[in-house]
C-alpha cells in the first residue's frame, strides 16, 4: 500500500529537481548567450531536461549518484543543460 508520505516524497523529489533544473538552465543560458528559438520557457524546460540528462550520463559513465544535492550534482546538471541547449540550437536553426 502506498502511503501519503511516499507520494509526498515522490512529488517533492520531482518539484525540487525541477527547481534545480530551472536554475541549471538559467546558468547554462548565461554561459551560452544568444538568441534561442522559443524564449525563456523553452530554455528553462531545456534546463530541466538537461539536468536529468546530465544525471543519467553521469550515472552511466562515472557511476555517480545524482540523487544528492551537491556541488558535483549541480555541475553535472549545468553541463547537461549546456549540452542539450547546444543540440537544441543546432536542430532549431535548420
Amino acid at each position: 500500500m502506498i502511503t501519503s508520505v511516499l507520494i509526498f516524497s515522490f512529488l517533492w523529489n520531482w518539484i525540487s529537481w525541477g527547481i534545480f533544473g530551472v536554475i541549471a538552465g538559467a546558468i547554462a543560458k548565461a554561459i551560452m548567450p544568444g538568441k534561442d528559438p522559443g524564449g525563456f520557457w523553452v530554455t528553462m524546460i531545456i534546463g530541466i531536461i538537461g539536468a536529468m540528462l546530465g544525471g543519467f550520463i553521469s550515472t552511466l559513465v562515472l557511476n555517480y549518484d545524482p540523487n544528492n544535492w551537491s556541488f558535483g550534482g549541480f555541475i553535472v546538471a549545468v553541463l547537461g543543460a549546456l549540452l542539450l541547449l547546444f543540440i537544441y540550437r543546432k536542430v532549431a536553426s535548420r
